[in-house]
């Protein structure tokens, strides 16, 4: 025990040892920030950055984006250092427009955005971050033609085109989304491209097409855990649970870190009436994943 203890007190000196030795380069205080959650604290070790003589462009946008959720102003300040010290970054102008959304200011948003395609006009990633923006807005529709003015300008990029095919999906247009993921099948990993088009169906509540395109999914990949678990709600969705039960059982032991498919298998249990089988896989949750209560008390709640 006196050994373990000794081990554990050196340990913890190592790992004290950084804060404590005098600190003169920004990449430092960032690394130190990264694994800081507290707010207040990222400002105290970032907001000194902006006038540091050795901080780049660079290191400012990434210390504005550790205080992005939790300080917004103190970001903007740091960014506008970066805008100083490298006028021409695209990315200044897209962090800004990500800034501005988070403080409710809409003008500003759209200047940024005006400025990052006046500066880029063939790139795509201003778009990109338009679409997202309009998506989480539920401006479906403002949210596609981004998303149709980025493929135009990457083309041959399979991650835009895959984004295009869910927004059509998402407004209806089922047809051009399958159009969509077939145009990037050349670049696109057979597991992937049925993984795809299986969400696609299911999407369309097509549950049987959906079946077949996540078997040939995990036929492609058989130690992918993600193509386990959507085939084993696939089969839920059919009414298949022993099948569904095979499948997140199978997906829960080739990603033992994730409780997903284990949460799954425990709501299915509890929608089937299945109580006892319920309470074994609750308590196999608990055992393993005891940070996620909430998770599990949601899965495996009684319906009301």
């Amino acid at each position: 025990m006196r050994t373990a203890l000794a081990v554990c007190g050196v340990a913890s000196l190592v790992h004290l040892i950084p804060l404590c030795l005098p600190r003169n380069m920004p990449e430092q205080e960032l690394a130190i920030a990264r694994v800081t959650a507290e707010p207040g604290n990222r400002v105290r070790l970032l907001k000194p950055l902006k006038h540091h003589p050795k901080a780049t462009g660079a290191e400012l946008r990434e210390a504005a984006e550790l205080l992005l959720e939790g300080a917004p102003a103190e970001a903007r300040e740091l960014l506008e250092e970066a805008a100083r010290r490298e006028p021409m970054a695209l990315e200044t102008h897209l962090l800004r427009a990500r800034i501005c959304r988070v403080e409710q200011m809409d003008r500003c948003v759209q200047e940024s955005f005006k400025k990052a395609s006046e500066m880029a006009p063939g790139d795509a990633r201003p778009d990109l971050l338009q679409a997202e923006m309009q998506e989480g807005d539920g401006d479906l529709e403002g949210a596609l033609e981004a998303m149709d003015r980025a493929r135009h300008k990457a083309p041959g990029e399979p991650g835009v085109q895959l984004r295009y095919s869910r927004l059509l999906s998402a407004v209806g247009r089922s047809e051009e989304a399958e159009a969509a993921i077939r145009a990037a099948a050349a670049k696109l990993p057979p597991q992937r491209l049925y993984m795809e088009l299986g969400l696609l169906r299911t999407r369309e509540g097509r549950n049987e097409d959906a079946r077949r395109f996540f078997a040939q999914a995990v036929g492609e990949g058989p130690q992918s855990a993600v193509a386990h678990f959507h085939l084993g709600m696939a089969h839920f969705r059919l009414g298949n649970l022993d099948a569904a039960e095979e499948e997140l059982r199978e997906a829960d032991r080739l990603d033992v870190s994730n409780p997903q498919s284990l949460a799954a298998l425990c709501a299915m249990q509890m929608k089937a009436g299945l109580k006892d089988a319920a309470l074994v896989t609750k308590m196999d949750l608990e055992r393993r994943f005891q940070g996620q209560a909430e998770l599990i008390r949601d899965a495996c709640r009684s319906d009301p």
